[in-house]
């Protein structure tokens, strides 16, 4: 099982599919990856020889910023948001959509279950 960025990548699929589960990396940086260091898209992970799973994992680690540090640093983006007080950082503060959804009806993934309100019957 090969090991990226701290990731452990399925051994059975195809190169540009497995680097997607490297948190930060999507399918057009996986394609980017292939290109740059030469390896057929078509090829399966286990199919790599450790050089060329050397030479992914360096040209990650030299490219992006992905996994724990890429998660660290939206974490502060928002804890920035919301210490500044701007609109996005009170949305992220109530625990209300950010991106100028509608709350009236829907957004119960983000506001959780819906809470029931006395006396509102008639």
């Amino acid at each position: 099982m090969a090991r990226i960025a701290g990731v452990n990548i399925p051994t059975g699929k195809r190169v540009p599919i497995a680097l997607t589960y490297i948190h930060g990396i999507g399918s057009k940086f996986a394609h980017q990856v292939c290109e740059a260091v030469n390896i057929d898209t078509s090829r399966r992970i286990n199919e790599l020889s450790d050089a060329e799973v050397l030479a992914v994992r360096e040209y990650i680690d030299a490219n992006f910023t992905v996994e724990g540090d890429l998660r660290r640093e939206v974490q502060m983006n928002i804890k920035r948001m919301m210490d500044i007080g701007s609109y996005r950082g009170l949305r992220h503060r109530r625990n209300l959509p950010v991106r100028g959804q509608r709350t009236h009806t829907n957004a119960r993934t983000r506001k959780g279950p819906a809470k029931a309100i006395a006396g509102k019957k008639k």
